[in-house]
């Protein structure tokens, strides 16, 4: 089994790195849109952690975040994984793949040994590793045609997590991601409450308590949307933004190509 810390109120990291694509980047986690300046997951989960530790009288978490949106896997571990490193963390959170398994030629079982390699030359250093699971999509009517994708690359990661004592935050099992209220008007990239959430889940995988008991309680439901205001949101939904995914895919490029890392660098946190 992977495992299991006992929960303690001050977490025992001091430096940590965040790596991955727009998922850990914090990609639309502002009411402004995609190009505002982002707080996801990640961020929230160092200020959490450094709270902790503050608190007890410890000092600063050190906190820095390579993730740069629309990274495919390999480029994240070619790229970030060494960046990391180099910063000597004790931390590092590596949540990649997505991007690679929205394609119908994805080799999932490729995806996960590059993942694996990744993992043991992390683990190697001494560094703690928290990977993250695909979410489930299920209620997407495009998006879970990955499902079975998905499905299978969680099952090598949690092999993985597994035999190399590594942390798992299971987005999958995560009953508040079913509500689309908790997503962007891409439907792939969470919101500010949907990234607060899995700052929760982050803690939990990482043995600690969460900070609200009921982080994951699902939502109270709304009424059913009308059919046609259904299809007019799906429509408004391939034009905007469907549409502008696959051109750049089709002229071989990516929404982070000009990008660079938004915390480049260790800093303590406030």
């Amino acid at each position: 089994m992977s495992r299991v810390s006992t929960p303690a109120d001050t977490p025992r990291w001091n430096r940590y790195v965040a790596i991955g694509d727009s998922f850990t980047e914090g990609l639309w986690d502002s009411p402004d849109g995609p190009d505002s300046p982002t707080r996801g997951w990640a961020d929230v989960l160092a200020a959490r952690l450094s709270q902790r530790r503050t608190a007890a009288g410890e000092t600063p978490l050190e906190y820095a975040n390579l993730a740069i949106r629309g990274r495919l896997l390999r480029p994240i571990l070619v790229e970030q994984v060494p960046a990391a490193l180099a910063m000597k963390p004790d931390l590092v959170s590596l949540v990649g793949g997505g991007n690679d398994i929205l394609r119908p030629a994805a080799d999932v079982d490729r995806l996960a040994r590059l993942l694996e390699q990744a993992v043991v030359r992390l683990r190697e250093a001494g560094v703690d590793v928290l990977l993250g699971t695909g979410v489930d999509a299920s209620d997407s009517p495009l998006v879970r045609a990955t499902r079975t994708r998905v499905g299978i690359y969680n099952a090598h990661i949690w092999s993985i997590a597994r035999r190399h004592d590594a942390h798992v935050v299971d987005l999958w099992g995560m009953r508040s991601l079913r509500d689309w209220r908790m997503w962007a008007d891409d439907r792939i990239h969470l919101t500010s409450d949907g990234h607060a959430r899995v700052a929760q889940a982050a803690l939990v995988g990482l043995g600690l308590e969460p900070d609200e008991p009921r982080w994951d309680d699902p939502l109270a439901p709304l009424p059913p949307t009308p059919r046609l205001e259904q299809l007019r949101g799906d429509a408004q939904w391939l034009r905007e933004h469907v549409y502008p995914w696959a051109t750049r895919r089709l002229r071989g490029r990516s929404s982070g190509d000009t990008r660079v890392p938004k915390r480049p660098v260790l800093t303590p946190l406030d």
